[in-house]
């Protein structure tokens, strides 16, 4: 039985969100480094860095978080694990859904590599949805 590492990052910054932790640590592998990658570009995360210890990399994400102590805390990320070792969802281009009318992002892996929604659109292709982010 595998492990499904993307619903791993899914459910550790989702975690360190609730808990108002500040950093999370994950397992560096390239699918991670990338989805890493575009939760970094859309603004939802504030640094990625790589850490070595025991000859294994890791990588230490900080979290963004809403500064003003006196309003409850809202979560500020929403992520959502679509497809999964079990039951893998493909789309074409044309059939990729909107999140939030375009305000949230859907990750994709595509033949041309991990990418959202919206290049996966400019470049017109399809491929697998890994998870929604709003």
């Amino acid at each position: 039985m595998g492990r499904d590492t993307i619903a791993d990052i899914i459910t550790s910054i989702r975690n360190a969100d609730l808990n108002r932790k500040g950093t999370v640590r994950i397992a560096s592998t390239s699918i991670n480094e990338n989805i890493v990658k575009i939760l970094l570009g859309e603004g939802f995360l504030e640094n990625v860095r790589k850490h070595r210890e025991n000859n294994k990399y890791f990588l230490i994400l900080t979290l963004r978080h809403r500064r003003n102590k006196k309003e409850p805390y809202r979560t500020v990320l929403n992520l959502k694990r679509i497809s999964r070792p079990g039951l893998r969802i493909y789309s074409n281009y044309q059939r990729i859904p909107r999140i939030l009318g375009g305000m949230g992002i859907v990750i994709l892996s595509t033949s041309r590599g991990i990418m959202t929604d919206r290049e996966a659109r400019l470049e017109g292709i399809g491929g697998e949805i890994l998870c929604y982010i709003w």
